[in-house]
């Protein structure tokens, strides 16, 4: 990871989660099993440039859900904020 860059997994935005199993926003900003796509969107319409790799968060290692490193500056919490604000579940 270069810097300049911060990796989200989609765990961070779980509304079914505890913070103590990976979510890192209030339930009331969260998704209700969010997937990639979601945040994929989520950052487009925030204006962030990104990238998805097939890796998977370390404490959720079976359900291989993937994970995004976005280009961004002012720190990962910021951007946590920024994407949960953005994040539209459709399905």
């Amino acid at each position: 990871m270069a810097q300049g860059e911060c990796i989200l997994y989609p765990c961070y935005f779980n509304s079914a989660y505890t913070r103590r199993q990976g979510r890192r926003v209030s339930r009331k900003y969260g998704a209700k099993a969010p997937v990639i796509s979601d945040l994929e969107r989520a950052l487009k319409r925030a204006g962030v440039t990104f990238r998805i790799e097939d890796h998977h968060h370390p404490a959720h290692w079976i359900r291989r859900e993937g994970r995004i490193v976005a280009e961004w500056h002012d720190g990962k919490e910021a951007l946590i904020r920024k994407v949960a604000q953005k994040l539209e579940v459709k399905r």
